[in-house]
């Protein structure tokens, strides 16, 4: 999975909500930008919301929904743009190593109880073949 730098993902949210607002003639949802730019929605609102703190945009609440505004869009050139990863995609990276992991472990659970069964039948076998020939 390629790793995309907050400093890019808030150009491109800054830059869905000023498309979305020039096609819709008005402020849009976050889900509507979520959607333009193919990313969850908690990725986008953990990505407004880091976007808020940092006073870049404004989200008002109102009877339809959060809208977005754009406040400060300069105040993006104040995040870093070096390879840093952000929290979000190192907790993501995290949860995916510890599922494949939990995968792993499951596969190896099944392929043991696999190895017991076919054990358990194997002696069966046996045991039904030397009954068999003790009754003949």
């Amino acid at each position: 999975m390629e790793t995309i730098k907050t400093y890019h993902n808030a150009h491109l949210f800054v830059s869905a909500v000023r498309v979305l607002e020039h096609q819709k003639s008005s402020p849009p949802l976050i889900e509507e930008v979520c959607h333009m730019l193919s990313f969850s929605l908690e990725h986008g609102h953990f990505l407004c919301n880091k976007l808020q703190e940092m006073g870049i945009v404004e989200v008002v609440e109102g009877g339809y929904g959060k809208r977005l505004f754009i406040k400060d869009h300069l105040a993006i050139e104040n995040i870093p743009k070096d390879g840093q990863e952000s929290r979000f995609d190192e907790a993501l990276k995290a949860f995916q190593n510890s599922r494949k992991a939990y995968e792993h472990k499951v596969a190896t659970i099944k392929a043991d109880q696999e190895k017991k069964k076919q054990h358990l039948f194997a002696d069966l076998e046996k045991k039904l073949k030397q009954d068999l020939k003790k009754k003949n």
